[in-house]
Parts: structure tokens; sequence; C-alpha cells
């Protein structure tokens, strides 16, 4: 998936859609992470949420995985004077090697969305290993809720977008992977989340287990 094409309007695109809700998604416990040192962001888009979280984290050091290098532009261009705190990597989050338990906090906004259910559990299980012991990992995702009404109009709505995302990025997936099970079994419990437009949107806080002696 790359978003080269869109990367120009996609904030406005996803306005003219969503209004400022998936913002708001992304931001949801922003003020909880802001006291992270160091920070691996994985598909960070055009730096609205990096830009954000710079203005609460005064000490953070970010490595952020993008594979569009326009979204690269536009984010560094927004994190402004902040951009001396963060390493952009241009490259596909699947193959990108990662170190061994650095990170404190991990953020994958409206990112594994972009894969299968088990191309999701082997990147989840790569990320964990490059967590450190009591790392947060901060989620945002489109969601379909499993009961009601709103279980049939939002799963025509994120067929809509998946069709988009197809024929405007070459994104191969077409349907929300399961990818809680994988947190789970790589040693994070979700501790708060909030749902939006109908349990189309989701924010998630996950946190790792301690497991000392």
């Amino acid at each position: 998936m790359n978003c080269d094409r869109i990367a120009r309007w996609y904030r406005w695109l996803e306005y003219a859609s969503f209004g400022r809700a998936l913002e708001r998604r992304r931001l949801e416990y922003l003020a909880a992470t802001a006291d992270a040192r160091r920070v691996l962001i994985l598909g960070e888009g055009d730096g609205r949420f990096l830009a954000a979280f710079f203005r609460l984290s005064k000490y953070s050091v970010v490595d952020a995985v993008e594979t569009s290098r326009e979204m690269i532009r536009l984010a560094l261009a927004r994190a402004g004077m902040a951009r001396r705190r963060v390493t952009f990597h241009h490259a596909d989050a699947r193959l990108f090697a990662l170190g061994e338990g650095q990170y404190d906090l991990i953020v994958t906004h409206f990112f594994l969305d972009c894969f299968s259910t088990e191309e999701s559990r082997c990147l989840i299980s790569r990320i964990s290993a490059a967590a450190a012991p009591r790392a947060r990992w901060l989620i945002s995702e489109f969601h379909q809720p499993y009961k009601g009404f709103a279980r049939y109009w939002t799963a025509s709505l994120i067929r809509v977008c998946y069709l988009f995302f197809r024929l405007t990025t070459g994104l191969e997936t077409s349907q929300l992977p399961e990818y809680r099970e994988a947190l789970r079994a790589n040693g994070f419990r979700r501790a708060h989340h909030q749902t939006e437009r109908g349990g189309l949107l989701i924010s998630e806080l996950w946190e790792r287990e301690w497991r000392g002696l």
C-alpha cells in the first residue's frame, strides 16, 4: 500500500467522509502516553498525530515507519522544530528491522487494518519483540460491531473504504483483521477502549503485562 497519489488530499478526503472522527480516535489516549521516551509509530501518515504528540511530549524520540514518501514529507513539515526528534524510515513495516525491547510506546493508527489476519499476527509478534517490558500500545482502527443493526451498515461502509484504497493505493486486503488475540498472546492487555460512530471506529490503549521474577 502506497498513499503517494492521495497524500496531499488525504486530510480533506478524511474530513469529507468522517469529519473529525478519525482525528478524535487518534488522540483519544494521547495524554496518557505523552510521558513515553522511545516511540515507534507505524504508518504515521501525514503527521497530524505526530504534531499533536510533540506538543505534549517534550523529551520523546520517535522512529516512524511509512511507505509513502509524500506522507513523510508532509509529516516532517507538520513536525516543525520537533522534527529533530523523529527519524522517518521509508520502508515496509513487514520487512523493516526493529531492535529488541527498546520502545516504551507503540502507535498504530488505522494501520493494522491494512493487513490480513495472518500478516497482522506476524507483525504484532515482531513489533512486540521491540517493545519494552512495560510498553503501551496505542491503536485506532475501523471496527465492525458484532450485534445489532450497526453490524450491517458498518459492514457496507467498510467494504466501500477497502475498495477505495484498493483502487488508489493498491491495498491488497479486503476485510478487517482479527488482531486482539495476537496482542494478548504477546503479553498485552487492553486497559481502555472507546468507540464512535455506532461502533465503526475504535480507540484502544493496551499495556504490556509485567512478568518480573
